[in-house]
Parts: C-alpha cells; sequence; structure tokens
C-alpha cells in the first residue's frame, strides 16, 4: 500500500465507503451473470425497450435468490455507515439496503448497471426487488418486504424514502437523502433545508450557575447521562432561563446539542440531522400552535429532546407526555459569568458583583453583553467601566415596554437630588433591596408560599413637583436600568376588561425585563375601592382586585408616585415594600434647589438667590420651570441671567397655579 493511504484510511470516511461499493459491485456482477444464464436477451442492444416472447418465457422459470455472506464492519476502515448502524440500531441487513439505495448517487457505473438489472434503461435507481436480490432475499419474504414499510428504521429515521407509491410494491424505487450520503462521505455541513433554523448554543461559564439554579441543572445532567433518551420541557419564567439551563446541562454531561428554532415542518430533517451527528436537539422559539412540533419531537424516543418555553405544558399536544420541569430562577448577577465572558484581565478598578447585580441575562446573553461592553471600550479607547457593562446590559434587556410606556435612559446621580435625609436614605434602601432580593426572597426564601414574587414595589407621595419622578429616575441610574413611565392613555379602557388586559401586558414584560417600571399618578389605577352601588363601581372593584393579585407575583421593580397617599387603596400599601414621603421644600433647601438649577446657567454677578428662595414659596419641578423661564429671557436679550429675570420667573409659576404675587420687597 502506498505510504499515507493507509493513514487517510483509518480518517477519511469515504475509503471505507467506497470499499463497500466494491463488495456491493461484486453482488452486483453475480446476480448480472445469474440472470444472463440462457437468457435471449442478453446480447440484445436493445433490451429493456421491449419485451419479446423468449424473455417472456425466460422469465417464467423459477431462479434462486443469490446467497453471498454479509460484509463484516469489524475489517472496514474508518467507517460512518458501520458507526451510524451500531449508534441507530440498524441490522447488516439495512446498511445493505442502504448502500444499494446510496450507489448510484456516489458511482455513476452503477446507474446502468441498476438500469439492466430493472430490465428498464430509464429506471436507474435501486428498486424494492432489485434490492432483496443483491442482498439474497426472497421477494416474498415477509420480514424483507417489511424492511422497506414506513414504521421500518430505515424510513422511521428518515434515511431512506420508497418513491412512486402508484407502482407495484417490488417496483418502488428508493432513494437516499443527500443529506445522508454527504455525511456517510464525511461531510457535516448542516442540511440545507435547515438554513436559518439552527443557532449556536453558548453554554455559561463554570461557576455561573450556583443555589437551586444550579442544582437543578446537575440533577438534568445527570438524567440526559443516563438513558434512554429524554424529552424534557423546559418551562421557564423569565425568557432565556430555559435555555441557560439546557446549555449548562448539556456542558456538565459532555453531549453536543443542536439548537433549533422553525417550523414543525423542518422538525424530520432536525431529527436526521441529531441521528447523524448523535446530538441532542434543544428547541426554543415554540410556535403559539405547538401541537404538531411537540407531537413529532415526543414521537422520536431515539433522540433526546430539551424544549424551552414560556408557557405550561398542555397535555393535548400530544398523546405522549414528556418530563415537563419548571426551571428555577436564575440568579442575578452571576459574577463568575461575567468575569469569564469579559476576561479577568479587563475587570479591574470596580466592583463588578455590584454592577452587574441588577442583570438577570441568560449565559448566551451575558456573552454579548461582555462583547458589546469591551466594544464600547476599545471604541472609546479606555479601560472597561461600569458605564460601558450597563449600556451593554440594557442593550441586551431590549423591552416591548416601550408599546406601552415611555422609555427614559437616566442621566442623573445622586447630587440632583436636594431632599431631607429621611426620603433619602428610603431611596437608598431601595436601591439596595433591588439588588440583594435574590439572596434575601430567594435563597433565604422570605418570599416562599402563596405564588409571590421577588418583585420591589415602592410608592412616593408628595406634592408636585418636589421631586418624586426624579426620585425614580436616580433609582433606575444606581441600578443602571433604564426607567420606563407607564401612559395611563395606554392602559386605561372604557370597554370592560380590556384594563387588565394591557396591564397584564406591561407586567408580563416587566416581569422579563431588566428595568424600572414607573406608574406616575398612580391613584388612577390604585385607587381605593368603594362600595358597590351600580355596575361601574363593580368593574371599577374588579380592576383594582386584578392589580392587587398581579402585584404578588410581580418579579420586576414598580414605583408608583401619587399627589394624594390617602386615594391609594390600603390593600395596596401592604404589598409595598417602601413608601416614600417628600415633603415640600423650606427654605433652605428651596435654596439649594435654585443653586442646582442654576449650576450651569451664565449668571451676571452679584445674583442673590436668597430672597427669591424665602419668599417665593415653589417646589423643585417648579424653580426649575422658574429657571428655564429665565434662562430664555436672558438668551432673547443676548445676556446673562439677572435677578430681575429670575424674579420673572418665580412670579410666573405664582401666576400659573393662581397663587397671589408676595411683594417685591428686597428686589
Amino acid at each position: 500500500m502506498p505510504y499515507g493511504v493507509a493513514e487517510l484510511a483509518e480518517t477519511d470516511p469515504a475509503v471505507a465507503l467506497v470499499t463497500r461499493l466494491g463488495v456491493l459491485r461484486e453482488r452486483v456482477a453475480l446476480v448480472v451473470e445469474q440472470r444472463s444464464v440462457d437468457d435471449p436477451t442478453a446480447a440484445d442492444p436493445l433490451r429493456g425497450l421491449y419485451l419479446s416472447e423468449e424473455a417472456v418465457r425466460h422469465l417464467l422459470r423459477p431462479v434462486a435468490p443469490v446467497r453471498l455472506p454479509l460484509p463484516d464492519p469489524a475489517e472496514q476502515p474508518y467507517d460512518r455507515l458501520g458507526e451510524l448502524s451500531a449508534r441507530l440500531g440498524l441490522t447488516e441487513l439495512d446498511a445493505m439496503l442502504l448502500l444499494i439505495a446510496l450507489a448510484p448517487d456516489l458511482d455513476r457505473t452503477f446507474e446502468p448497471l441498476y438500469g439492466y438489472l430493472n430490465d428498464d434503461v430509464s429506471r436507474r435507481r435501486a428498486t424494492v426487488a432489485l434490492a432483496l436480490d443483491l442482498v439474497g432475499v426472497p421477494v416474498h419474504s415477509p420480514a424483507g418486504r417489511a424492511r422497506f414499510q414506513p414504521a421500518a428504521p430505515l424510513s422511521a429515521l428518515g434515511l431512506l424514502t420508497v418513491e412512486e407509491p402508484e407502482r407495484p410494491f417490488l417496483g418502488r424505487s428508493l432513494r437516499v437523502p443527500d443529506r445522508l450520503a454527504a455525511h456517510l462521505l464525511g461531510d457535516d455541513t448542516p442540511d440545507a433545508a435547515l438554513a436559518g433554523h439552527l443557532h449556536p448554543l453558548n453554554a455559561p461559564s463554570d461557576g455561573g450557575t450556583d443555589g437551586e439554579f444550579g442544582r437543578f441543572v446537575e440533577r438534568l445532567a445527570a438524567r440526559l447521562d443516563a438513558g434512554p433518551p429524554p424529552t424534557v420541557y423546559l418551562r421557564e419564567r423569565r425568557e432565556g432561563d430555559g435555555l441557560a439551563c439546557a446549555a449548562a446541562a448539556l456542558r456538565a454531561a459532555g453531549v453536543p446539542a443542536l439548537r433549533f428554532s422553525g417550523p414543525e415542518d423542518r422538525v424530520p430533517d432536525l431529527l436526521r440531522e441529531a441521528r447523524l451527528r448523535g446530538q441532542t436537539v434543544v428547541v426554543s422559539g415554540v410556535p403559539d400552535q405547538p401541537a404538531g412540533l411537540i407531537r413529532q419531537l415526543v414521537a422520536a424516543a431515539d433522540v433526546p429532546v430539551l424544549i424551552t418555553a414560556p408557557r405550561p405544558y398542555d397535555p393535548h399536544w400530544s398523546d405522549q407526555d414528556p418530563l415537563v420541569l419548571d426551571v428555577p430562577r436564575q440568579h442575578a448577577g452571576a459574577v463568575d459569568a461575567w468575569t469569564a465572558a469579559l476576561g479577568a484581565e479587563n475587570v479591574h478598578g470596580f466592583d463588578l458583583a455590584a454592577t452587574v447585580a441588577p442583570y438577570h441575562l441568560p449565559g448566551e446573553h451575558i456573552s454579548r453583553a461582555a462583547r458589546a461592553a469591551l466594544g464600547l471600550a476599545r471604541f472609546e479607547g479606555t479601560p472597561l467601566s461600569p458605564a460601558h457593562l450597563r449600556l451593554a446590559a440594557r442593550q441586551q434587556s431590549a423591552s416591548g415596554l416601550e408599546q406601552h410606556a415611555r422609555r427614559i435612559r437616566p442621566a442623573v446621580d445622586w447630587t440632583d437630588l436636594v431632599l431631607p435625609d429621611r426620603p433619602l436614605t428610603q431611596l437608598r434602601e431601595l436601591a439596595l433591596r433591588a439588588r440583594h432580593r435574590d439572596r434575601v426572597l430567594g435563597d433565604w426564601r422570605l418570599s416562599a408560599g402563596g405564588g409571590r414574587g421577588r418583585g420591589v414595589l415602592g410608592l412616593f407621595a408628595g406634592e408636585s413637583g418636589t421631586g418624586k419622578t426624579l426620585s425614580a429616575e436616580v433609582v433606575a441610574a444606581e441600578l443602571g436600568l433604564d426607567l420606563y413611565v407607564v401612559q395611563l392613555s395606554s392602559v386605561v379602557d372604557k370597554y370592560v376588561g380590556e384594563t387588565e388586559k394591557n396591564l397584564e401586558r406591561i407586567f408580563t414584560e416587566a416581569d422579563r425585563t431588566d428595568a424600572v417600571l414607573l406608574f406616575d399618578e398612580a391613584d388612577a389605577v390604585f385607587g381605593k375601592r368603594s362600595e358597590v352601588k351600580d355596575a361601574h363601581d363593580r368593574y371599577a372593584n374588579m380592576e383594582s382586585a386584578y392589580l392587587l393579585q398581579r402585584l404578588e407575583s410581580f418579579d420586576g421593580i414598580a414605583l408608583l408616585t401619587t399627589n394624594l397617599r390617602a386615594n391609594i387603596d390600603e390593600a395596596f400599601t401592604r404589598r409595598l415594600d417602601l413608601v416614600v414621603d417628600f415633603p415640600f421644600p423650606d427654605a433652605e433647601q428651596r435654596l439649594a434647589l435654585w443653586r442646582h438649577s442654576l449650576s450651569h446657567v451664565p449668571c451676571a454677578e452679584g445674583v442673590q438667590l436668597g430672597p427669591v428662595a424665602a419668599d417665593f414659596e415653589l417646589a423643585g419641578g417648579s424653580i426649575r420651570s422658574a429657571v428655564v423661564t429665565a434662562a430664555y429671557l436672558a438668551a432673547g436679550r443676548g445676556d446673562l441671567v439677572t435677578a430681575a429675570d429670575l424674579l420673572e420667573g418665580a412670579r410666573r409659576e405664582y401666576r400659573k397655579s393662581g397663587r397671589l404675587v408676595p411683594g417685591e420687597g428686597a428686589w
């Protein structure tokens, strides 16, 4: 044997296939020789195009089948057909039938040979009868004919197609999928029919799955490692948790997988691809009507299948039920996963754990967020910072909330708040609760029972302009999250039940999004229930009852603001984590608010803010409006802001609210 051929035979699957074809060619030669004995049409150049009387008499004579031993796969070089047969439980007879059907796709010289043996030059593929002749099985053998039935392994596994059902059974052609031929030759390119439906499945780094989630992953990995192949339906509470769980379990079990998201008519191609590769199937993106998809996946008992979906499993989808499991909530801020994705050399100079604590991103999204953060840092030419991570994480948590709420990307911090110590302390506690809710409510089981969620709920109460909305933005900025202000116009509906549906869409989207939800003027939807006197009262109370139930199971962060705390139903108040009262600012705080509002405004020298702060009792929002008015007056003159401009701005705020303007006094 020439140098290198032996090594090639050990690694190239095509060598083994060519060897098998050589054995098959010998069998074809024997059958041709047998049929040629006393055949009056053997030398006829038009054989196969017509049938003479002599040929009919020749066909009427009894013919014994050719009986030859099947090849021993142990004597073959690296043989994908033998490997596939062993993995799928195919017999040597099945493997030989598959090779016979496959031969014209691998060696075109088999086409005229098959045409001759079929006694029809136009039938250049093996037929059922020819395949049985070549393996030495009588065509009337029930066991032999059964190998071509739809329920037989070759057809059921998608390896062989028996075509032309309108023909007599023995005359039907046999075809092998092109993907199988390519696989047996050593080509691992996925089936073209699956293009656009196969996606990478990224497993989290070691240590990224701890607590209840980690224990669940270990049990699932053990089940995947043991037989028989399972079909598991993983119901996820939050989008991405199911895929993260599946990826982690597959990695722990050392099992390769194909991740699929596509229509049910591609499932046969998917299952064949999984069988050829010996891989597990992970299905995500289950359609609204998944019965057909689930039924096909459950029926494939030889392929391990993991299905991830947010909806509960419905027994009507399939006669056979998969193993149905609820995926535990994944901890926020998986520091090890972030460190592995970012690279330990890039994480220095800031507290990574505190930065990523608010984010509940699955492993795949953590990797994408890490790449985006590193890309932002390279673009700016600076080391990686918390700002880069927060921006990248928010991009991975993009939400459909913008259909129902106004998105605010916070651009403020604690220095923008001018408040007494008590509300400031409560706001910092609110951010603290949002960061550590998984540990306190999850690991320490303080939310157990009643289907309670792990949400953080706060009420901001105070007069208009006292800083409630600004405080919500500061809390969101502290957590590195976007703020979504719910538009009541898109929520409240005059038709019965529609308001609840709109609120449910908002809560459902907020549950799966890392964001802060703000209900401004919340007493419009969280108002007190009243005595039922007519249908309007009854339906209004139904809305309140729905909200009370929904807040119990809420997993996100929601803030409510109101000018009239007394209007909020007491049942809502009990479900709140914190109630922050925003007092009307005194003279000292008003002075601080004037100074803060003018911090970036060019002012004339000698402007005294003490008198306007003392004489005009304005809240922070009104003070800002007064400064804006003064700034426009100065810009119109092309001059600096003067004391007279500030006085005019304050007077206008008084007039807007219908209050008497105090005397000019020191002005």
